[in-house]
């Protein structure tokens, strides 16, 4: 178990991360921090631009802690400045205190606690990293660069606010574009057109016909949802044209392929496909990291998140979501986390780890 000032030199250490704006795009100080943290403990650090790694043990067996250095900006209303923490009845207020740089805060602590404590895998290795480009949702991301140099690993944790909880599947993002087609003519002689308009619509009733009704046990099924539509270049014109955006949240019951071809097949209408690198993620419960993560946790039930993450990008690994915090505090003007939930953290990866390692989890 973590020392009291262990736990206590992660509040310290989660202070220190808040202070530093890292807006996405703009993670190279606190990367440098990071950097700077980590090599006066002693140990070594891979800068692969600005995400961090760093590890202890030698071995194939990688067990790899991950989370986010960047953060969304402020609002206008937060109660405090939001790159000042705030402590106040055992509560931290500040920009990324949940989302999520206490769940970085704990895990680093929690390896650097353990390397001073002289442990370290029996041939395995444990490793660290802190990335950049999470929030953003562009085509860059951090952890997706990073992952070249690290060597092949074996099961993941996600830094994520989950209140400690293990996250065992997350839903996808699947974003579609559907194109109503027709024939533009002047309104006044509208019978010489294809009105598009109608035709979009025509083709939105035809997917809420469709049934994608195959459940995940912790996801539910996937859902579907008309977010935008865009129809007309003039109110004197019969639109030859409507697009409109299907928002659909995917689980691993289907590919996102085939809920394509199944949109296709339903909608008389050009269905196409804007972005679907955002994969469903599961890992099985008797999978050695949940088993790890219920040890840690034994009061804690594995469960599903209808939020995205970076385990996009570790789909093909075992992996658990798992941080402190709730994730309905996340992006909100009061961003706030309780300071014996950070301590508690890293008493959790602590004995995360180690169940991970003695092969018994």
């Amino acid at each position: 178990m973590a020392l009291p000032s262990t736990n206590t030199a992660a509040v310290d250490f989660l202070k220190a991360l808040v202070r530093i704006p890292s807006l996405t795009g703009e993670e190279a100080a606190i990367a440098g921090f990071v950097e700077q943290h980590v090599r006066r403990a002693g140990v070594d650090v891979l800068r692969h631009e600005d995400n961090v790694a760093f590890g202890i043990g030698e071995g194939d067996d990688t067990l790899l802690l991950n989370s986010h250095l960047d953060v969304v900006p402020p609002s206008d209303d937060h109660p405090y400045d939001p790159f000042e923490p705030v402590e106040t009845d055992g509560v931290l207020y500040g920009r990324g205190a949940v989302d999520a740089k206490a769940s970085g805060a704990a895990m680093t602590t929690a390896l650097l606690s353990l390397a001073a404590d002289g442990w370290a895998p029996t041939n395995g290795r444990l490793l660290v990293g802190l990335t950049t480009h999470e929030e953003s949702g562009g085509t860059k991301n951090g952890l997706q660069d990073l992952r070249p140099n690290l060597p092949s690993l074996s099961a993941a944790v996600v830094g994520e606010p989950t209140t400690l909880r293990p996250c065992v599947a997350q839903k996808g993002l699947l974003i579609l574009k559907i194109h109503a087609r027709g024939t533009a003519a002047h309104a006044g002689r509208s019978h010489l057109g294809d009105n598009a308009i109608p035709a979009a619509m025509t083709a939105i009733r035809q997917l809420e016909d469709l049934s994608l009704d195959r459940a995940d046990p912790h996801l539910g099924a996937p859902t579907a949802t008309v977010t935008t539509i865009e129809g007309g270049e003039a109110h004197n014109v019969v639109p030859e044209h409507c697009v409109f955006t299907v928002d659909l949240r995917t689980t691993p019951a289907y590919t996102h392929d085939e809920i394509a071809g199944l949109v296709s097949e339903a909608v008389d209408a050009d269905v196409e496909v804007y972005s679907d690198r955002l994969v469903p993620c599961a890992t099985p419960e008797d999978a050695r990291i949940v088993r790890a993560a219920r040890a840690a946790r034994p009061d804690a039930e594995p469960f599903g998140s209808p939020t995205s993450s970076d385990w996009v990008f570790l789909h093909d690994v075992p992996t658990v979501k798992m941080g402190p915090g709730p994730s309905n505090r996340s992006h909100t003007a009061e961003e706030r986390i309780d300071v014996n939930e950070v301590k508690r953290a890293v008493t959790v990866y602590r004995d995360l780890i180690r169940a991970y390692f003695s092969r018994a989890a």
